[in-house]
C-alpha cells in the first residue's frame, strides 16, 4: 500500500529557450550566478514540500555541468542545510556517486551528517553515467565491468565501517587499514568516527540495469532500490519489479511484490490530459534533449541522437514524445482523479509499494515545479495518506 510520497530534483537551474527547437543542450553555458541558483530553487522546494507533507527530498550529486542541467556537486552539505530548515520531511541522497569517493570519506560525511539531522538524511550510493565527472576524478565509466567492480567493493567497505565497531578489509582496490606502526603499535583495524547514529543505516540505489548480478548485490546489503527518476526511465517495469523480488528471496530476504522498492513517475496536473500535453512537452523535449546523447532515451538510433543535438533537424527526426511517455506508463498526466485512479492501480498490482516518487524533468521552471507539487499534495496524496 503506497504511504509515502517522494519526489527527486536533480539540480536544474531555470532555463530559457527550451524544447527541440531551443538551443542545443551543449551550447549552453551559464553564468556562475545562474548556475548557483540551484540553492535557492532547492530550498523553495525543500520548504514547501515540508509545509505540504511529503515524506522525502531527494537530490542528485553531479559535477561540472556549465549547461544548468544538474548542479549539485555534495548533495550531504545541501542536505544538511536543508535540515536545519525545514521541520520534519527527510533528504536522501539520491545518489551519492561512489566511483568518484573514497569511501571511508563518504561513510565519515553521512555519518556526520546523520548526527547533526537528528537522522533525517536517507543514505543512497550509484555508480554514475557521465564520463566527464567520474573519469575526471579518477575513476573508470568507460569501462563498465571495472567501474562496478570498484563500486561493489567501495559499497561493501563502507557497510563495514557502518555496521563494526572496528574493522578491515583487504581487496583488489583498497587495503585498509595499511599495516603502519601508530603510537606503538601495528595497526590491524580502523575505526569510523562517528559511526551513525541511526543503524541500521537505510541505503537506496537506482535501478537501472537490473541485472542478477546488480540486484543480488543490493539484497546482500539491503539495499533497497528507485526505478525511475533523473536519467533512469521511470514507471513501474514489471519484469525488473519481480525480477528485484527474486533476488531479495534468493537472498533469504521474503518481500511481498513492489517490496523495498520506490517507483518514479514524472507528473503534471491539468484540466485535461490534452492541457497537460501541452503545458509539459518542452520540458519533456528538454529533458531528452540532455539524456539522449548519453544512451538513457531506449529505442532511438544513431542518427536520431545526432539530430538531438540541432535544433534545425530534431523536430523532423521522429523522436519520441509525451504521449508516447504518457502510453508507456512513466508520465503520469491529466486531471487529479485520473492520475489517483492510475496510482490505485500501481498500488493494486503491487501490494509490497510503500513509497512513490513523483516530479519534473530538468527543465521545468520553479514556479512550476513549486505549483505542480503543491496541486499533488493537495488533491492526490489524500487518497493516499489517510488509507
Amino acid at each position: 500500500m503506497i504511504t509515502k510520497f517522494g519526489s527527486l530534483f536533480a539540480g536544474h537551474v531555470d532555463l530559457d529557450d527550451e524544447g527541440l527547437d531551443g538551443i542545443a543542450a551543449n551550447d549552453r553555458w551559464l553564468s556562475d550566478e545562474l548556475l548557483a541558483g540551484v540553492f535557492p530553487k532547492s530550498e523553495a522546494i525543500a520548504k514547501l514540500m515540508d509545509r505540504t507533507g511529503y515524506d522525502t527530498f531527494w537530490l542528485a550529486e553531479h559535477h561540472f555541468q556549465r549547461e544548468g542541467y544538474e548542479c549539485i556537486p555534495n548533495i550531504l552539505l545541501l542536505a544538511m542545510h536543508l535540515c536545519h530548515i525545514t521541520k520534519n520531511i527527510k533528504i536522501g541522497c539520491g545518489f551519492n556517486i561512489a566511483p568518484m569517493w573514497h569511501p571511508l570519506r563518504m561513510a565519515e560525511d553521512y555519518a556526520t551528517v546523520d548526527r547533526l539531522t537528528g537522522g533525517r538524511v536517507v543514505f543512497g550510493v550509484g555508480r554514475g553515467y557521465h564520463t566527464r565527472e567520474v573519469e575526471v576524478f579518477g575513476a573508470p565509466l568507460l569501462d563498465q565491468d571495472a567501474n562496478r567492480e570498484l563500486f561493489e567493493e567501495q559499497v561493501d567497505i563502507i557497510f563495514k565501517s557502518f555496521n563494526e565497531r572496528a574493522f578491515s578489509h583487504q581487496g583488489k582496490h583498497y587495503t585498509i587499514p595499511p599495516q603502519v606502526p601508530y603510537r606503538g603499535y601495528e595497526l590491524q583495524e580502523i575505526t569510523l568516527v562517528p559511526r551513525p547514529k541511526t543503524l541500521p543505516v537505510e541505503c537506496w540505489q537506482p535501478v537501472v540495469s537490473a541485472s542478477p548480478r546488480a540486484l543480488d548485490f543490493m539484497a546482500k546489503h539491503g539495499i533497497k532500490g528507485i526505478i525511475g527518476g533523473g536519467a533512469a526511465q521511470g514507471g513501474a517495469n514489471e519484469k525488473v519489479v519481480h525480477a528485484f523480488r527474486e533476488a531479495r528471496t534468493r537472498a533469504g530476504r521474503e518481500t511481498a511484490l513492489g517490496g523495498d522498492l520506490c517507483i518514479g513517475f514524472s507528473f503534471h496536473i491539468a484540466d485535461s490530459v490534452e492541457q497537460g500535453i501541452k503545458e509539459a512537452t518542452p520540458f519533456f523535449e528538454e529533458n531528452i534533449k540532455m539524456f539522449a546523447p548519453l544512451g538513457f532515451v531506449p529505442g532511438l538510433t544513431p542518427a536520431q541522437i545526432d539530430a538531438v543535438a540541432d535544433p534545425k533537424r530534431a523536430r523532423q527526426a521522429g523522436l519520441p514524445t509525451l504521449r508516447n511517455a504518457i502510453k508507456a506508463g512513466t508520465w503520469l498526466i491529466g486531471p487529479p482523479e485520473l492520475i489517483t485512479e492510475q496510482l490505485m492501480e500501481i498500488q493494486h498490482k503491487y501490494p509490497g509499494l510503500e513509497v512513490v516518487n513523483v516530479g519534473q524533468p530538468v527543465g521545468t521552471p520553479e514556479a512550476v515545479i513549486l505549483e505542480q507539487l503543491e496541486r499533488f499534495s493537495a488533491q492526490v496524496m489524500p487518497k493516499f495518506k489517510k488509507t
